[in-house]
């Protein structure tokens, strides 16, 4: 079959078959199929959409592009879980050890960041000797033995997506939801759990700006990983305020550990929560509210934080500074944000803020841009407080003064205090199974 006759075919609103978005795939990866006719492809989708057999037939082609992880030799149902990205988003080093010390299966591989949001891998390595590259049967290993196991990207998983989406970067076609779906699930699906959770972000800080395209995305995914055979749901989470309080990698692993020893952040406790209730259910663990009780009896017997310190220690990692965050090396320059005004806080651009971490050297800005893990900042204040104007706000964290100067700056701008309380907005707007949505 032709591209050309496959381009001229959805151009016209038909639908491509199974076979030849197979036959489109592994001729694009094997540079059989050249980049202008892809990118009119990909033009086509982006007018004409796909169906959701169209979508799920394009993702797994893709997972099929490279290596399948094979995780049986893992006893017991595995769980993933994935986020679209958010500022302070710091939930798998939360709910992963919660489902592993309530007999769950967490075999996670997780993405560096790039941009203003941060990346679980950057976060792990912040820990003095983590090791985030591990051979395959170490990997299981831990996992058979202390139920979670958390490393990076490896191998070849799904080279369709890296093709497809450096070239969708710029051809204006990353906004396609099917095609922003086919990326994420077929890296999920590659990996080889049994079960996807997805956390699908909506605001300022997030991809999917309105709640109806995240829900629209969330549903297009648990389509896909049911059509696949991985019982999938998604939960649609506020990403217009940053969650909890620490952006910055050891900033966010010292809070995250507040919250296994029970004393994190209201917010970003309960989302890790109801992330890993919903793990936990999809495991067949009991009901949602069962799960929840057992998620919720993990922080308190102190069980979910002995896990993760066993699995940081089994990576080599050292877990005394889980046990007390002042061991971690400390930013050699701190800089406090003061409100300036009287009243309330009533918007937080969460994109800007993650913008401010890159300032401060927390994040990157191309792909080997370094990290500075004793980097970023500390909200004091957040949505809806109210403030005096000598109030502390945000402190920052960073090597240089010149750095914080700058980033004071983009963080001023992203603060809006006003005379009024705003409305009050939820934490998770919405459950996506398959076939339902419940709004809350």
């Amino acid at each position: 079959m032709r591209m050309y006759d496959l381009i001229t075919k959805k151009k016209h609103g038909g639908e491509l078959t199974a076979e030849e978005l197979r036959c489109m795939v592994e001729g694009y990866v094997a540079g059989e199929i050249p980049d202008y006719q892809m990118s009119a492809m990909l033009m086509a989708i982006w007018f004409s959409g796909m169906t959701a057999e169209e979508t799920t037939a394009l993702t797994i082609a893709m997972a099929d592009s490279g290596d399948r992880v094979d995780l049986s030799a893992i006893a017991g149902k595995k769980v993933d879980k994935h986020s679209t990205g958010g500022v302070g988003d710091k939930t798998t080093l939360i709910c992963a050890p919660i489902v592993a010390a309530c007999r769950g299966r967490v075999a996670k591989m997780s993405g560096r960041g790039l941009g203003h949001t941060g990346g679980t891998v950057d976060k792990l390595e912040a820990i003095p000797g983590y090791e985030t590259a591990i051979s395959r049967e170490k990997f299981f290993s831990i996992v058979n033995e202390c139920g979670v196991s958390v490393i990076g990207q490896s191998g070849n998983l799904a080279p369709a997506d890296k093709k497809l989406y450096a070239l969708r970067d710029v051809t204006a076609t990353v906004d396609s939801i099917p095609l922003i779906a086919s990326s994420i699930m077929s890296k999920k699906l590659a990996a080889g759990s049994d079960c996807i959770l997805l956390d699908v972000k909506t605001g300022s800080g997030a991809f999917m700006k309105t709640l109806d395209d995240a829900i629209a995305l969330a549903q297009t995914m648990v389509a896909i990983g049911e059509g696949a055979g991985r019982r999938t749901v998604a939960l649609i989470t506020d990403m217009d305020t940053p969650l909890g309080h620490g952006i910055g990698n050891s900033l966010e692993v010292a809070e995250s550990m507040d919250v296994l020893r029970g004393k994190g952040p209201r917010d970003l406790t309960e989302v890790s929560l109801q992330l890993a209730e919903n793990m936990l259910y999809l495991v067949g663990k009991g009901t949602i509210e069962e799960c929840r009780r057992m998620a919720e009896q993990s922080i308190a017997d102190g069980s979910a934080f002995e896990t993760f310190c066993t699995m940081v220690r089994r990576q080599g990692g050292d877990d005394a500074v889980l046990r007390d965050a002042s061991k971690f090396p400390q930013a050699a320059v701190q800089m406090e944000i003061r409100a300036g005004a009287d009243g309330y806080i009533t918007a937080m651009d969460a994109e800007k803020i993650g913008e401010t971490s890159v300032v401060l050297g927390a994040g990157r800005e191309t792909k080997d841009s370094p990290i500075d893990f004793a980097a970023g900042l500390i909200l004091h204040k957040k949505y809806g407080d109210a403030v005096m104007s000598d109030d502390v706000i945000a402190t920052l964290y960073t090597e240089s003064t010149q750095r914080g100067e700058s980033a004071a700056q983009l963080f001023r701008a992203a603060i809006t205090i006003g005379k009024e309380v705003p409305p009050s907005r939820p934490l998770v707007y919405a459950r996506v199974e398959k076939d339902k949505v419940v709004r809350y």
